[in-house]
């Protein structure tokens, strides 16, 4: 394990003298938020002006869920395998967002039913798939603790190997049913505020993914707002992965966007078990997900982007990485 890992839960901020400094350069308000994000990437770098980032890196988590059986989306729960085979060799969308990005991309299992061919690194936490949300806890202690100890991992491997900005997202087909049940549970909305279209379901759909996530959320209230315990009966190996991969780039003082509603509520986790981690944050784009919203908004973070985009597998955080790249320039 890397020894960053153990690190103790709480997070420095960002370097607020040269956030102050840059902000103080800048020409009082004509380029908008750009001014604003510009004086974030100086902090979150300790240097002003800030530069433009050198090495973006994409990291996508896979798993796969055991309630998508339950027919909650508009895709058959095979579809992750295939998403992963296409990011992998090339061949998926999220390829080109991060060819236009500039960015590297790399996919980890952290739980897929069955491995998918690829590199044998990024198959990582020994889990194969999760158990049924709503009636069933869908990890183990065990578990939990492994997926969030690889995403701490990888965030540590892509931080020794000189990422300056990294981009999160997922590749699960059914995650937006565990991930509303997280927002519910921390956020204390009842399911039928939290519970989106997602893969662009139809109201005969919505209405199983509606009472999936009623009985996920009556599963939570044994383990309350504990991030380990509602990742272990309601989420699933991507989003603690997630949870942990945020919370250690805070940790490691490197700035992340976040891409849809899967990685703003793991960030909202994430900033419970590492308290400040938020501040190394920015939201790429607002997502049609309910969920995305409610975990923005206790994050206090607003999207870069209003693209209304529902495709995930970090696109709309691919989408928004220009955005930093073009305020350090037009600004400085």
């Amino acid at each position: 394990m890397h020894p960053a890992t153990a690190a103790p839960p709480g997070v420095a901020p960002p370097d607020e003298t040269a956030r102050r400094e840059a902000a103080g350069a800048l020409p009082g308000g004509t380029y908008g938020r750009l001014e604003d994000l510009a004086a974030w990437l100086a902090g979150c770098q300790g240097r002003a002006p800030a530069r433009a980032p050198r090495r973006v890196r994409a990291v996508l988590f896979a798993a796969d869920h055991g309630i998508a059986a339950a027919g909650v989306s508009a895709h058959d729960p095979a579809e992750t395998a295939a998403r992963v085979a296409a990011a992998r060799d090339g061949s998926a969308p999220v390829c080109r967002f991060a060819e236009a990005a500039g960015a590297g991309l790399r996919v980890v299992d952290v739980g897929l039913d069955a491995p998918v061919p690829g590199d044998d690194r990024d198959d990582r936490a020994g889990i194969r798939g999760s158990g049924r949300l709503d009636t069933d806890d869908v990890l183990t202690d065990d578990q939990a603790l492994a997926a969030l100890r690889a995403g701490r991992e990888v965030a540590d491997e892509e931080v020794d190997e000189g990422a300056d900005l990294l981009v999160v997202g997922e590749l699960a087909v059914g995650v937006s049913t565990p991930t509303a049940v997280l927002a519910a549970a921390l956020t204390g909305r009842e399911p039928v505020a939290v519970v989106g279209r997602g893969s662009g379901i139809d109201d005969r759909v919505w209405m199983v993914k509606a009472a999936a996530v009623r009985d996920g959320l009556r599963r939570t209230r044994s383990v309350g707002r504990d991030p380990q315990g509602l990742l272990r009966v309601a989420g699933g190996a991507d989003l603690a992965a997630l949870t942990g991969f945020l919370a250690q780039a805070a940790r490691r003082r490197t700035p992340v966007v976040l891409d849809g509603a899967a990685t703003a509520v793991a960030a909202l986790l994430a900033d419970t078990e590492a308290p400040g981690a938020r501040a190394w944050w920015v939201a790429g784009t607002r997502c049609t997900e309910p969920a995305q919203a409610l975990a923005l908004d206790l994050l206090g973070l607003e999207p870069l982007l209003d693209l209304r985009m529902r495709a995930g597998q970090g696109t709309g955080a691919l989408a928004a990485v220009g955005l930093l790249r073009a305020a350090v320039s037009v600004v400085a």
